[in-house]
């Protein structure tokens, strides 16, 4: 149904015959990795995918289920804590924590792990210290490994809990005051009040934000890479380049596909059960409760804490071997990869935008059911890991370049090489695939602002759907998609897998080149490139944390 009261039946018609069916074969286009590996599922077994049955896969869904287990209870108790303190306690350093705990968003685990570990590994400055200090010789005590499930888990939590803190914190403010206030007359405390009636309401939230933490879970390559830890990423690697398998690769994809799937309907199916409402429309400033002394100064390392070890301590490790290798690493090839990776982020992010609002905009004017659910697949794509994208592009890539190939051997005796498999449109095809999710949500969030008398106001002034979009909406949502372009913006900075599988020959981006020279273990060479990628995930991140903190109804 095309929402507006004045349409000329012709218009719609025409509309209907033109976008509906862009729309369509735009969504088929980014499904196609999806769809190239949910077939594998059926074919046969090889030799290789037998032996890997036999012997790992069952390391890999034990590893993984640990690691889900883990981050996801690590990053739920730091996450609601720090977003309940925020957002209705008063403590020391409040102001400054609402925006700084959004900082570990800007550090990819990789790089924390890569740092944590030349830090806190036998030969780092900790336990060498520690040595010196103690007197103690190898054997004489006892170190917790950083390489290790345990470790992972560690570095996954310090730099995902923000998932969880903006959403709920998001969700607290937009809590109603009257029933804090009835809690309170009934005799809850301010725990009780949040344990009986503000937590209940925020579930909605906090689910899709843990939803979000063990999706980034699944899709980790580097941390669990560098920790040498058996899990599906790490497997769907060493299969592909080690055994050479593409099918069984493919297979292991497949499951983890599942695991995702798993997720995302557990996620929607808490939205649909949930049964908590807010009562009122009465929106004042939440109370504030005072935390005085010692209570206080708990709130403030509760705060404290994760951004000391989810954005501090490593930002202060990564400067020192910053400066101490400066010399060596930042010359003519690093600004040839600060030139790639922020050229590949800006095109991507600027591709991203411009599809959002087409599909976002088309399903404002259509509606109906297909359309709907052909953009929930492509809004999907934000689930699937980068390695699982990158399988999905590059069989069917490969096997259109080789058939291609073949054709033109066959019939002109001239080779066409590789046209799509190892070329920037692959791995920039990727990134529409697993990022386009996050532009549309902020697009549709933009548009979803809009008065629909908008579209009445300007039709009446002739303007067609296209013009009505750049003239009227995007005026008015320029707020939505700024930041759309910057979230993809600093994905695609911090993307490693799918550039590592599918770039092309002798093309490397910041984030390929930390994850290359820490594998080396030249941690400290790797510092410059990492300190470029969370510098400028720093911008994004401060305008989330204005955008929540002003997002609250009848502030």
């Amino acid at each position: 149904m095309i929402l507006g009261r004045n349409i000329n039946p012709a218009s719609v018609s025409s509309l209907n015959r033109m976008w509906k069916p862009a729309i369509f074969l735009t969504t088929l286009f980014f499904a196609v990795p999806i769809l190239t590996i949910a077939g594998f599922i059926v074919q046969p077994s090889a030799e290789i995918w037998q032996h890997l049955v036999d012997t790992v896969l069952s390391d890999y869904i034990t590893n993984s289920a640990w690691l889900m287990f883990g981050v996801g209870l690590g990053t739920f108790s730091i996450g609601v804590t720090c977003a309940w303190l925020t957002s209705v306690c008063q403590f020391p350093g409040k102001r400054f924590f609402v925006w700084a705990l959004l900082l570990p968003l800007a550090m990819p685990a990789y790089i924390i792990a890569y740092t944590y570990t030349g830090m806190f590994d036998y030969a780092g400055p900790v336990q060498t210290l520690l040595r010196e200090w103690m007197g103690w010789e190898y054997g004489d005590y006892y170190f917790p490994e950083i390489r290790s499930i345990g470790g992972a888990i560690a570095m996954l939590s310090f730099v995902l809990f923000p998932y969880v803190y903006l959403l709920a914190r998001a969700a607290f403010l937009d809590q109603s005051v009257c029933v804090i206030e009835v809690s309170r007359t009934l005799g809850c405390n301010l725990w009780s009040s949040f344990f009986r009636i503000a937590l209940p309401l925020a579930r909605p939230a906090i689910v899709a934000g843990m939803s979000l933490v063990l999706m980034e879970t699944l899709a980790d390559y580097g941390t669990v890479a560098y920790f040498g830890l058996g899990v599906f990423t790490t497997g769907i690697f060493r299969t592909w380049f080690g055994l050479g398998d593409s099918a069984a690769a493919a297979k292991l994809a497949a499951i983890l596909l599942l695991f995702v799937f798993t997720l995302v309907i557990i996620e929607r199916a808490s939205r649909r059960q949930a049964q908590y409402h807010h009562s009122t429309n009465r929106y004042q400033k939440l109370p504030e409760y005072q935390l005085l002394g010692l209570r206080g100064w708990i709130a403030f390392f509760a705060c404290l804490m994760p951004l000391l070890l989810g954005f501090i301590l490593p930002s202060i490790q990564l400067g020192f071997w910053a400066v101490d290798t400066y010399a060596e690493t930042v010359d003519s090839s690093f600004i040839e990869l600060t030139f790639h990776s922020v050229s590949l982020a800006a095109a991507a992010s600027l591709i991203a935008v411009l599809l959002a609002l087409f599909l976002a905009y088309g399903k404002r004017l259509i509606g109906g059911k297909l359309v709907v659910s052909s953009i929930r697949v492509v809004a999907t794509g934000y689930a699937i890991p980068g390695t699982v994208v990158a399988i999905g592009i590059i069989i069917p890539f490969a096997w259109f370049d080789n058939s291609l190939d073949a054709f033109l051997r066959d019939r002109f005796d001239i080779s066409s090489g590789l046209l799509l498999s190892g070329s920037l449109f692959a791995v920039m095809f990727a990134y529409m695939v697993r990022f386009l999710a996050v532009s549309i949500q902020s697009v549709e969030a933009g548009l979803g602002k809009i008065k629909h008398s908008m579209d009445d106001a300007g039709r009446s002034l002739g303007y067609r759907p296209g013009e009505m979009l750049f003239k009227v909406h995007l005026p008015l949502m320029k707020g939505s998609v700024l930041t759309a372009l910057l979230i993809v913006f600093v994905d695609v900075m911090k993307e490693l897998p799918a550039t590592l599988i599918l770039r092309p020959f002798n093309f490397n981006t910041l984030a390929v080149r930390a994850f290359e020279l820490a594998a080396d273990e030249r941690l400290a060479e790797s510092a410059t490139a990492a300190l470029m990628i969370v510098a400028v995930g720093l911008i994004p991140v401060m305008l989330l944390s204005k955008s929540i903190s002003s997002s609250r109804a009848g502030s």
